[in-house]
């Protein structure tokens, strides 16, 4: 199953660059990947935001 394989090295390197990567570009992934995977939304986005703080989006002006 080479597909999965290299699935695995490439999601390995986008965690990898995750904070050098444009906001729009983690959104598009970020989206794409949790698309079937709702229950794991909170858990992934802790994650990145936790090995990449910068990555913390802005609190919304009220």
């Amino acid at each position: 199953m080479e597909d999965e394989r290299f699935a695995y090295l490439l999601g390995q390197a986008a965690m990898d660059v995750w904070g050098d990567m444009p906001r729009d570009v983690q959104e598009a992934l970020f989206e794409t990947a949790m698309k079937e995977h709702a229950s794991a939304r909170e858990a992934l986005a802790r994650l990145l935001h936790d090995r990449h703080p910068r990555t913390a989006h802005p609190a919304k002006p009220g």
